[in-house]
């Protein structure tokens, strides 16, 4: 079974990145992926409704049934 180990460091600016510590014994082939940390969603903006008072009003009853062409 193979395990993931995460890490966060942050590039220098001459475009390097060092990492130090790991848990591989040395000459062990590994498999390296870098991507961008992914910006926090303002859970507001993500859900704008969230927490507002909402009414249904006869939730069960159909929606637009006189646009349906098999009930004229």
């Amino acid at each position: 079974m193979q395990q993931t180990y995460r890490l966060k460091t942050t590039v220098s600016k001459s475009g390097n990145l060092s990492i130090r510590g790991l848990p591989f014994k040395p000459g062990e082939t590994v498999e390296v992926t870098v991507r961008r940390k992914q910006k926090k969603v303002n859970a507001k903006a993500k859900y704008p409704l969230r927490g507002k008072l909402r009414v249904f009003r006869d939730p069960l009853n159909g929606v637009a049934e006189s646009d349906w062409e098999a009930l004229k």
